[in-house]
C-alpha cells in the first residue's frame, strides 16, 4: 500500500512539474525574440486594447507563434509515442518513418501547381499534406512487410531509405521551379515564424481532436506492447485499431507540416523524455509526451529566435540539432540489445 500511494504521489509531483514547465516555458517564449517584451510590457498588452506596440507584438506576432508551437509539440510528441508504441521500437516516429518528409512533399506539390481547390474548412495544402504523410507510411510499411509481419529494423531503414528519395525528388522539384524555391526552402526547414490566428485555428481543430483519439487507444497499446497475437487474444482487434492510430497520426503530422513546414525529432525526443518518467504505461506516457513536447518545441524556437537574433534559426533546424545526438546514442544502445 505505501508503494503504490509512494508512487502516485511521485506521479503527481511529475505531473505538477511538467504543468508548471509548460507554463514557464509559454511565458519565456512569449517574452523573448527579435523584441523583448518585459513582464510588465506583457500584462499592459493583456490589459489595453489593440493600437499599442505591445499589444501588437504580443497578440499578432508572438501569440499565435507560441501557441502554434504547444500544439504542433504536443501532437507530433504523442504521435512519436503512438508509433513507438505500435512498432514496439524508441527510434521509430513520424520523421523516420517518412511521414513528415511525405507530408512536406505534398506541400511542395501544393506550392508548385497553385492548387486553390479545396474541402470546405480544409485547405488544399493540408490536404496534399495530408495525403503525402499517409501514401508515405503506406509506402513504408509495404516494404517492410514480409508474409504478413513487419520487421521493425526493416521498417526504420525502409522509412530513412524513402525519406532520402523524397528529399531528392523536393530538390529535383527546387531545380524545376527557381521561382518558388523561397517557399519550398521554408516548407523543407520547418518554422512557425509566419504563425497566424488562421493556421493557430486550423491546428488546434485538428490536431486537438486527434490527440484525444490517441490517447482513448491507450489500453489498446498497453495490450499491443505483449506482442500483437497477445493483444488479438485479450480481444483487441489490432489491424482496425492500427489503421486508426496511422491514419489519426497522418493527418496529425499533414497539419503540422501545412502550417510550419517538416518539424523532426521531436516525436523522437519528448516520448523518451516521458518514459524515463512514466515507464512503458501508455495512460501516463502520452500525456506526459504531449508536455513533454511542447515544452520541447516552445523552447527549441525561442533558443532559435535568440542564438542569431534578429536573424533566426528555424525551428526544425533547431529540434534536428538537438536530437541528431540522442538519435545517435539511441541507435548505439537499441544494437547493443
Amino acid at each position: 500500500m505505501k508503494t503504490a500511494e509512494n508512487s502516485r504521489e511521485k506521479m503527481a509531483l511529475i505531473y505538477i512539474l511538467m504543468i508548471s514547465a509548460f507554463f514557464l516555458s509559454m511565458l519565456v517564449s512569449m517574452r523573448f525574440g527579435a523584441v523583448d517584451l518585459s513582464l510588465r510590457e506583457i500584462i499592459n498588452a493583456l490589459m489595453t486594447g489593440p493600437g499599442s506596440t505591445e499589444h501588437t507584438i504580443f497578440y499578432k506576432i508572438r501569440l499565435p507563434r507560441v501557441l502554434l508551437g504547444a500544439i504542433a509539440g504536443a501532437g507530433l510528441a504523442m504521435v512519436g509515442a503512438v508509433m513507438q508504441g505500435i512498432f514496439q521500437n524508441p527510434l521509430v516516429d513520424s520523421y523516420t518513418l517518412g511521414m513528415s518528409s511525405g507530408a512536406s512533399l505534398g506541400a511542395v506539390i501544393a506550392i508548385v501547381t497553385g492548387v486553390t481547390a479545396k474541402i470546405p474548412g480544409v485547405s488544399a495544402l493540408s490536404l496534399f499534406a495530408f495525403t503525402g504523410a499517409v501514401g508515405t507510411l503506406s509506402f513504408v510499411y509495404f516494404l517492410s512487410s514480409r508474409s504478413g509481419k513487419v520487421s521493425t529494423s526493416s521498417l526504420l531503414l525502409s522509412g530513412i531509405v524513402v525519406s532520402y528519395f523524397i528529399s531528392a525528388l523536393i530538390s529535383i522539384i527546387m531545380m524545376l521551379n527557381s521561382d518558388k524555391i523561397e517557399s519550398i526552402v521554408f516548407w523543407n526547414m520547418g518554422s512557425i515564424a509566419g504563425a497566424t490566428w488562421k493556421k493557430t485555428r486550423v491546428a488546434t481543430g485538428v490536431i486537438v481532436p486527434c490527440t484525444f483519439v490517441l490517447y482513448y487507444f491507450w489500453r489498446e497499446l498497453n495490450m499491443m506492447s505483449f506482442g500483437e497475437e497477445s493483444a488479438s487474444s485479450l480481444g483487441v482487434n489490432t489491424a482496425k485499431t492500427k489503421i486508426i492510430l496511422l491514419l489519426t497520426s497522418s493527418l496529425i503530422v499533414g497539419t503540422v507540416v501545412s502550417v510550419g513546414g517538416t518539424i523532426g525529432f521531436v516525436g523522437l525526443i519528448a516520448p523518451h523524455i516521458a518514459r524515463y518518467f512514466t515507464g512503458a504505461e501508455n495512460k501516463k506516457l502520452l500525456f506526459l509526451s504531449a508536455l513533454t513536447g511542447s515544452v520541447t518545441l516552445m523552447l527549441a524556437d525561442t533558443a532559435g529566435r535568440l542564438l542569431t537574433r534578429p536573424a533566426e534559426i528555424p525551428v526544425g533546424v533547431m529540434t534536428a540539432v538537438i536530437a541528431g545526438p540522442l538519435f545517435i546514442y539511441l541507435l548505439r544502445k537499441n544494437g547493443r540489445k
